[in-house]
């Protein structure tokens, strides 16, 4: 073998990690690195970018015992399960709906309902703001004059988490809507035929035809609306302000880790709080794929 087909053989060789090497250090600096420092900050105290101390788990026994910590648990929750109750059914509705060959207009349809979740989120809030005022607020006007509702219903005072859902139903209701027509489209008409040629009725079979074809979309749809949920922080933000409005009402946990951790400064128990929102989306995973697994079975 000459020198010339060595080298031939050696830069051939190396091709496959001259490639590879640009992902690998965009991953180890901006992801692997950020990962291990948010570890270590987590059992530690900070003041500041500079001053921390060793705490150990104190930060996270400190979290079990914060009311602002449990409180920001319990809006995120109630946001997920809003999510997930109320906003997948009227887009899987939705969906079903504009799915019908004998719907005139489908296509417009179709993007009148998927185009909020184009919108900026400084528009959404704006525009929620607006529509939740008391008394020149739309929504109230259209409750008082449909229902005698008062007209100065506080809404973004009282009632904020329903608020929130509201709004986030009006931008992401037809996203999902788009995940479930293109699962719908996998539904096998024969199968369909064949279950209406047997006598089943239009609930027995969307029930035993139509769920089991979409369940491995449908399961996809409620993890992203779930970490969607555990990552909610700008639409409270704009439209509630820092502190997520009158008593913490609109507190989301991102919202929290925020203060805590650029208000406060104390990046460690921010940290903290990071760590326990992940460990709650790997459980919420791992449980939502072991009931999709007992529903499939």
């Amino acid at each position: 073998m000459n020198a010339a087909t060595g080298r031939a053989d050696m830069r051939t060789g190396w091709s496959p990690y001259a490639f590879v090497a640009p992902f690998v250090l965009v991953f180890l600096v901006f992801t692997a690195y950020p990962t291990l420092q948010s570890i270590a900050l987590s059992v530690q105290q900070t003041y500041g970018p500079q001053a921390s101390r060793y705490v150990g788990l104190q930060n996270f026994v400190g979290l079990a015992h914060d009311p602002l910590f449990w409180k920001a648990l319990t809006n995120t929750a109630v946001f997920a399960a809003g999510s997930i109750f109320i906003q997948l059914p009227c887009s899987l509705g939705l969906a079903l709906l504009l799915n019908k060959p004998q719907v005139r207009g489908r296509a417009f349809f179709r993007l009148v309902f998927f185009s909020p979740s184009l919108v900026g989120m400084i528009f959404v809030a704006v525009i929620f703001s607006l529509i939740f005022e008391k008394r020149t607020g739309l929504l109230n006007v259209l409750l008082h004059r449909a229902f005698g509702f008062d007209p100065e219903f506080p809404w973004l005072e009282d009632y904020v988490m329903p608020a929130l859902i509201i709004a986030a139903l009006w931008m992401y209701v037809g996203f999902n809507m788009v995940y479930f027509l293109a699962a719908l489209q996998n539904v096998s008409p024969d199968l369909v035929d064949a279950s209406r040629v047997d006598g089943a009725g239009v609930w027995h079979r969307f029930r035993h035809v139509t769920i089991p074809a979409i369940r491995p979309v449908g399961t996809f749809i409620v993890l992203l609306s779930l970490v969607g949920s555990f990552q909610l922080f700008e639409l409270p933000y704009l439209l509630l302000g820092e502190g997520g409005g009158p008593n913490n009402r609109g507190l989301t946990l991102v919202m929290y880790l925020y203060q805590t951790g650029f208000e406060t400064g104390d990046l460690g128990y921010a940290s903290a709080i990071g760590w326990v929102i992940a460990m709650l989306l790997g459980a919420a995973a791992i449980m939502q794929r072991a009931v999709a697994r007992g529903g499939e079975r």
